[in-house]
């Protein structure tokens, strides 16, 4: 087996000791009671700029003062007390030089409020959906024998985990044409994700394009795996061949730690589109 006789290429890359369990969806993404406003409070000892959470029917995001707006200039509000303090830490990360390219958590923030391409939930959930039939872990190799045997070995208790939680048949194969996906999978994931909000399955489509596959994003919500599990587990070919020949210096790390930034905001992005409760009030400053 692979982890008898390959190791990653360093001890966090171990795909082990997988979490079980997770939490469902809610359907009502945002806090039910309207809170005062409040004053994000910064770490002791350090200088932060003033983040200003006030509540208006949804979180309105002041930094400086000033409003934060959209790129179509619409009024940055966001559903939950939870995610806006999330989005202005993200903010209060930047230094001399905004990097909106590193800000994941407000781009989409960004995307769910202006919505460019015009998608309602429906179109959502099936743009998800679709994410079978190119998924990541059912497509595969017929050789060498090393890569297939990991391939089985790591991908396959994930789809068997998918299939028994969801009461679906999700098969794989080594055809160019990809494998086989029943109507009845695809209804079935249809109803789950019609479960979620609409901010929350833009999170759902944008893990998913991350890992190139929705059973791992699936896997990810549910707490089955951790990001940077299901980060490997859609690189485990690209793994197997840098074990093999080695690495680009600098190049395949920097690819590394991108997909896991990514994948990680858009998780915490699903989860805090996805709950209700409002942060503790040990971490605001009234």
């Amino acid at each position: 087996m692979w982890r008898s006789c390959h190791r990653l290429r360093d001890g966090g890359r171990r795909l082990l000791n997988r979490p079980a369990g997770g939490p469902s969806a809610s359907k009502s993404p945002g806090p039910t009671i309207p809170s005062p406003a409040r004053a994000y409070a910064p770490p002791t000892g350090e200088t932060m700029k003033v983040f200003h959470l006030i509540f208006q029917g949804g979180f309105e995001i002041n930094l400086d003062h000033r409003k934060l707006k959209t790129p179509q200039a619409k009024l940055f509000t966001v559903p939950s007390e939870a995610l806006a303090i999330a989005v202005a830490t993200e903010w209060d990360s930047q230094q001399d030089t905004i990097k909106y390219y590193t800000m994941h958590l407000t781009t989409l923030c960004n995307t769910s409020l202006d919505n460019p391409t015009q998608r309602n939930k429906d179109q959502l959930i099936r743009a998800a959906v679709k994410f079978l039939d190119t998924d990541t872990i059912c497509y595969r190799v017929e050789e060498p024998e090393t890569l297939v045997e990991l391939q089985r070995n790591e991908w396959d208790p994930i789809i068997e985990w998918a299939e028994k939680r969801y009461g679906v048949e999700i098969n794989s194969s080594t055809s160019i044409m990809g494998p086989s996906i029943p109507a009845k999978t695809r209804e079935v994931l249809v109803s789950h994700l019609a479960s979620y909000n609409t901010w929350a399955l833009q999170g759902i489509e944008f893990v998913a394009a991350q890992l190139k596959s929705i059973v791992l994003t699936l896997g990810l919500i549910d707490l089955r795996l951790t990001v940077e599990q299901a980060v490997l587990l859609s690189r485990l070919e690209e793994e197997y061949q840098i074990q093999k020949w080695g690495n680009i210096e600098w190049a395949h790390d920097y690819e590394l730690q991108e997909l896991r930034a990514r994948t990680a905001a858009g998780t915490l992005f699903i989860h805090l589109c996805s709950e209700s409760s409002t942060v503790k009030h040990k971490l605001l400053k009234e």
